[in-house]
């Protein structure tokens, strides 16, 4: 091998220019060329090959330099990992999938100096990679390039998925995790609202980022534990990291689907987010806040949902076995019990649809929290039980099917219910279907929504909001009110979004 490499004037490598061996048989050479945005690899022949593999380095994710164990070989090796988006077989689109290439290096008998020319290859591997993984973190956010030295916490619902959370675990996550470097420590929870106390007293100094894998209920005890902390203004600024391990997995598919790339289900959906976890970009992202009639406040990430959709949220739990699916047989079901719900529904719509606001002085005082919850002020609330400010519409009708208030653009993994939102758009999405809709007029929005096309139905039953805060005071009785999925205090209810609050690992 005769490596060579080109410098620009700012000191960066241009390129690198090498021979090397396939790791497994000596005599099949490669001509590798590493750019500031590819490897790219041709088999030596002759004659010249006309075609060539190129590794974008974007999709790598890992490189290393190493040598045989046993030390027989005074050659090192090169192992790079990347996880492309290659054409689904059999089916149309893309879908990332696992890559591993290694190459041998023998450009002298001595081994140091060999694996010292490997190490100078993966690390301009990694450099690049890095150089392309979209890092960009927020203000009050830690340092992604700097965590790589410390531990993330993966807390893991063994019970979720149908109870594969733990061999999703100890197949492609730890795998992919291990191929990029990333150091960790599993944590199995073993009871409800086990994750939420563990980062409630947490040294969150010791952990680069929680990563949950399991399904959105887990994320919801986790975020609601960091603002119970005294040093909730901090600890909500730890970044988070989701792999979809549930049935639902609203948020995962969200986060694949804010990178513009093809919809992925179940295995590619945890590759995607695992692929994103390992690039380690953080974003911000929106955080509601949610008043009970009971004066307790929690924090949602994702949805507040009543009626028909809360009924099939909780009522679908006994179909778990059959995996995502469950929502579809509980829409069927609930159908076949078809209802309406009374209630009061107001809403703050957002600025660009809003008239001039009343002055500061106009507006009741917000909600105040009680001596033990945390969190940033809902100025734009008045508290339960006295009407909405001025500047709020109050919708007329009464009588729904359903109110849906969500801050992604997945309900499910398969249900697109905001194709517009962004993981920090500062909006919360309303939906609310009023009632005297059809039940096949409702299945057709629900399969509508499996690709984001129910608002072109033109349903004159289903009404869409972009607003900044909302309350509801159902009058049926007895209901369901889900919060992210979970449920809640069954009563009146407000929310108030805060723009890009927390911190996610994301696209």
């Amino acid at each position: 091998m005769d490596p060579q490499a080109s410098h620009q004037p700012n000191g960066l490598v241009g390129a690198l220019h090498g021979e090397f061996t396939d790791a497994l048989d000596h005599k099949l050479r490669y001509l590798l060329t590493l750019t500031d945005s590819c490897l790219t690899v041709q088999k030596i022949t002759s004659p010249p090959p006309r075609d060539e593999l190129v590794l974008r380095l974007v999709d790598s994710v890992g490189c290393r330099a190493h040598q045989d164990q046993d030390g027989a070989d005074n050659a090192a090796y090169i192992s790079a990992w990347f996880y492309p988006a290659v054409p689904r077989w059999m089916s149309s689109g893309r879908a990332r999938q696992r890559a591993e290439h290694c190459f041998r290096l023998a450009l002298t008998q001595d081994a140091r100096a060999n694996l010292e020319e490997a190490e100078r290859w993966a690390r301009a591997v990694r450099q690049g990679a890095s150089r392309h993984s979209g890092r960009n973190p927020v203000p009050g956010a830690p340092c992604t390039q700097a965590c790589k030295a410390q531990k993330m916490m993966l807390l893991v619902n063994p019970l979720s998925g149908r109870g594969r959370a733990m061999t999703l675990y100890t197949g492609p996550v730890q795998r992919m995790l291990i191929d990029a470097a990333v150091p960790h420590t599993l944590v199995v929870t073993e009871r409800q609202n086990h994750a939420r106390e563990l980062v409630r007293s947490a040294d969150l100094s010791e952990w680069s980022t929680l990563v949950i894998l399991s399904g959105d209920g887990l994320l919801f005890e986790v975020i609601n534990g960091l603002m119970e902390r005294e040093d909730w203004e901090q600890a909500i600024h730890t970044p988070l990291a989701i792999l979809p391990g549930g049935s639902g997995n609203a948020l995962a598919a969200s986060v694949h689907y804010y990178t513009q790339a093809d919809p992925v289900w179940g295995m590619e959906l945890l590759l995607s987010c695992g692929f994103l976890l390992c690039k380690g970009a953080v974003r911000p992202l929106d955080i509601l806040s949610l008043h009970l009639s009971s004066g307790l406040r929690l924090f949602s990430f994702l949805s507040l949902a009543w009626g028909f959709i809360a009924d099939v949220d909780i009522e679908s739990e006994r179909y778990r076995y059959v995996g995502a699916a469950r929502f579809m047989v509980g829409t069927l079901v609930r159908l076949a019990w078809f209802r309406s719900y009374q209630g009061r529904l107001a809403f703050l719509p957002a600025r660009e649809a809003c008239a001039d606001p009343p002055s500061d002085a106009a507006k009741p005082p917000p909600p105040t929290p009680g001596p033990d919850q945390h969190g940033p002020p809902d100025d734009l609330l008045a508290p339960l039980g006295e009407p909405v400010p001025a500047d709020w519409t109050v919708v007329e009708e009464r009588d729904f099917v359903l109110v849906l208030a969500t801050s992604h653009s997945h309900l499910a993994e398969d249900l697109v219910a905001a194709p517009d939102a962004g993981p920090a758009d500062g909006h919360i999405h309303l939906f609310y279907v009023r009632a005297g809709v059809s039940r096949a007029t409702l299945l057709r929005l629900f399969l509508a929504m499996e690709k984001g096309t129910h608002l072109a139905c033109d349903c004159p039953h289903l009404v869409y909001q972009r607003v900044r805060a909302l309350r509801l005071e159902p009058a049926t009785t007895p209901g369901v009110i889900t919060v992210d999925g979970e449920r809640v205090e069954y009563g009146p209810i407000q929310a108030q979004i805060h723009k890009g609050y927390a911190r996610l690992i994301s696209g």
